[in-house]
């Protein structure tokens, strides 16, 4: 293993609006590297994913909590589920529940090679720290997530969209009155993984069938930067034509579609 420096600050927090925080782990692989978005609400607060669970998230954004905090998985993969376990309320999908309860580092991601490799780490969270000693650890969900569910944090009301594709158990919240989408891994500015084992093509069309029609002004994504309702019509489209050529699954698309 390369010898590199331990960071002094692992996570980085900016205030992107009132009300809302945008927290990341800058010294991890910019391609893998999960945002990680903290909503305060009137009555309740929300962190939607939790990152890798190298360094204590909850620790880092104890001074900005002072009301209740549920955790949410937007999915399994390690980047956004790998620190739910710190969290006393955490909820999940229906879909991937098990895959929490189980650590189950498959549907993680995180057993298979490439995904958790020393080079991903530009500085170490720690002392100690070894890609061989990464564990996802299991944790029970104590709210189990579905279509429709509607979060309501007081002073706005985040509602909980089931987004197959990218993997079973995707989701992403809306908010119906600023028409604000809380993406997750369904959609972002960059390479969109649909390929992955836990991965369904058909579905993923569906998925963006069904964010055509839905008005959004504004994505806040899994990863990169934020963006507009141009940008999201443009992703959306371009993925759906992509995915339509020839020697793609149209049969099966069709099928599932009908």
């Amino acid at each position: 293993m390369k010898n590199k420096q331990i960071c002094d600050r692992w996570f980085t927090t900016q205030r992107v609006e009132e009300g809302l925080y945008l927290i990341t782990e800058p010294h991890y692989y910019w391609y893998n590297r999960a945002n990680l978005w903290l909503i305060k609400g009137q009555s309740q607060d929300l962190l939607i994913d939790t990152g890798l669970g190298v360094a204590s998230l909850r620790q880092h954004i104890a001074e900005l909590i002072d009301k209740p905090l549920l955790a949410i998985a937007s999915h399994i993969h390690f980047d956004h589920a790998g620190g739910i376990h710190e969290f006393e309320e955490r909820a999940i999908h229906a879909a991937e529940a098990q895959a929490l309860r189980d650590g189950d580092a498959h549907e993680a991601l995180c057993s298979q090679p490439g995904w958790i490799d020393i080079d991903h780490f530009e500085l170490l969270p720690h002392s100690g720290f070894t890609v061989d000693r990464y564990k996802f650890h299991a944790a029970e969900p104590t709210q189990i997530l579905q279509e429709g569910d509607v979060l309501d944090l007081g002073d706005r009301a985040l509602e909980v969209l089931h987004l197959p594709g990218h993997s079973a158990g995707c989701i992403a919240l809306y908010d119906h009155r600023s028409q604000s989408l809380f993406s997750g891994d369904v959609i972002y500015d960059g390479e969109l993984l649909d390929e992955l084992h836990c991965s369904d093509i058909p579905a993923y069309c569906h998925t963006y069938e069904r964010l055509q029609k839905l008005p959004v002004e504004m994505v806040y994504p899994g990863h990169y930067q934020q963006f507009g309702k141009e940008k999201y019509q443009q992703i959306l489209g371009e993925y759906l034509d992509r995915r339509r050529q020839p020697g793609c699954p149209r049969k099966v698309y069709s099928e599932h579609n009908s």
